[in-house]
């Protein structure tokens, strides 16, 4: 047990660091050009913000979440998603109070109890996007558009837009009991979670995915059918917005989403290389949320997009993402006081922003140069008795297989010249 990690974690090596890091880098470059600015909030919050902000009636908050009692007999539990958290901290620290809109961005780990699988784990990685204090649809349209301004940089293909609106409060519940009317009449074709639902929380029956259920999803009154005034202009502003920035979408009315705190604008954006889980990126509006956390009647809206799951989409897509140089410099010695210098010219070139490294294991000469080639150093400067004599090295050019003897003191400036 000691020597397996936790089942439905997953450890990210050395070697594969690098796709995380061009994704992240890729990200902040987006948001930047958007305007939005990043928050880290706490791995765990009070248990009370799930259940309140999440919704009680979900399966996060029911089966999910990862729930413990602290030493002070507190309540607390690991986040199972982000905008909960951010909802708090936009609270705790009147961000209402400063210019309107608030745009923020996160990357955070994420947890939940449920069944591994392809780009599901129990610890995932999630990048967010939370715009707290915009009641207009032009700002659904802007969240939508960076997500697809994230993937067009990552040079992924396939992708769909769809889109739904459930309504908000008012119109809400003149819908359930539409839905709940029809749900009685083929309670005996639903599966048991759906049966409880239908009281509690019918929207979410929509939201399953067990067969046997599917035709009577198939066959469920629409909420777009029932939407109030100000919903249905909501919506078609929506549209008129997504179509003057180009995008192509469809009207998907079975989009719920699986959290009790959206209203208005609901949105998935579904990839057809990752199998039938084929959501990458999912969003809406949640104008509700902050009122519902204890703060002011603020509107909400963002999205969430899982950062495995994006993983998998750039592989089944062959898409390579490009590994940072390890190395630039690698100094092949030869004898004690030739690595004594070695490490003297490593330091010094650390310091002006080369990745320079050494042996340190005790490797023959012709080791030192077939580690460093595994490494892929740039270059490989040797350095021997006859070498500090002269106070110079041989610098080779891998790639090329190009030698020049340099000075010691020239090292520095021969390398820029190289950049």
């Amino acid at each position: 047990m000691l020597t397996k990690a936790p089942k439905g974690t997953k450890d990210v090596l050395p070697q594969e660091v690098y796709q995380w890091h061009y994704i992240e880098d890729t990200i902040r470059r987006v948001t930047r050009a958007f305007g939005y600015r990043e928050i880290r909030t706490p791995v765990f919050e009070h248990t009370e913000l799930f259940e309140r902000g999440v919704g009680g009636t979900t399966d996060i908050v029911q089966k999910e979440m990862y729930t413990f009692q602290d030493k002070g007999g507190r309540s607390i539990t690991l986040k199972p998603e982000g905008t909960a958290g951010v909802a708090r901290a936009y609270i705790e620290h009147k961000l209402y109070a400063n210019p309107q809109p608030v745009k923020m961005y996160y990357l955070t780990p994420c947890y939940r109890y449920e069944r591994p699988q392809a780009g599901r784990l129990r610890e995932f990685h999630q990048f967010g996007i939370e715009v707290f204090g915009a009641p207009e649809a032009s700002v659904d349209v802007e969240v939508i558009a960076l997500a697809m301004s994230l993937f067009r940089e990552l040079g992924i293909q396939g992708l769909a837009l769809k889109i739904n609106s459930i309504g908000c409060p008012r119109c809400r519940p003149v819908y359930h009991e539409v839905l709940k009317s029809y749900l009685s009449h083929h309670l005996k074709d639903l599966c048991r979670t759906c049966k409880d639902r239908h009281e509690k929380n019918p929207l979410r029956i929509l939201d399953c995915k067990t067969e046997n259920c599917q035709p009577v999803i198939k066959g469920a009154p629409h909420m777009l059918d029932h939407l109030c005034e100000e919903c249905s202009e909501h919506f078609e502003d929506t549209k008129r917005f997504l179509s003057a920035a180009g995008f192509e979408y469809e009207i998907d009315p079975m989009i719920v989403r699986g959290l009790d705190y959206y209203t208005k604008t609901v949105f998935e954006i579904v990839s057809d290389s990752i199998g039938a889980q084929g959501t990458v990126c999912g969003g809406g509006r949640y104008d509700g949320l902050v009122e519902e956390c204890g703060g002011p009647g603020v509107p909400g809206v963002g999205f969430g997009l899982g950062l495995e799951r994006l993983l998998l989409v750039l592989e089944s897509q062959n898409i390579e993402m490009p590994e940072r140089v390890v190395c630039d410099v690698y100094f092949a010695t030869i004898g004690e006081k030739a690595r004594v210098k070695a490490f003297e010219l490593v330091q010094l070139l650390r310091e002006k922003g080369i990745s320079a490294d050494m042996d340190h294991v005790g490797r023959s000469l012709k080791a030192q140069f077939k580690y460093a080639d595994k490494l892929g150093a740039r270059f490989v400067g040797t350095i021997g008795d006859d070498e500090l004599a002269g106070r110079q090295l041989r610098l080779k050019e891998m790639a090329t297989g190009y030698e020049e003897t340099v000075d010691f003191d020239r090292i520095i400036d021969c390398l820029e010249a190289k950049y």
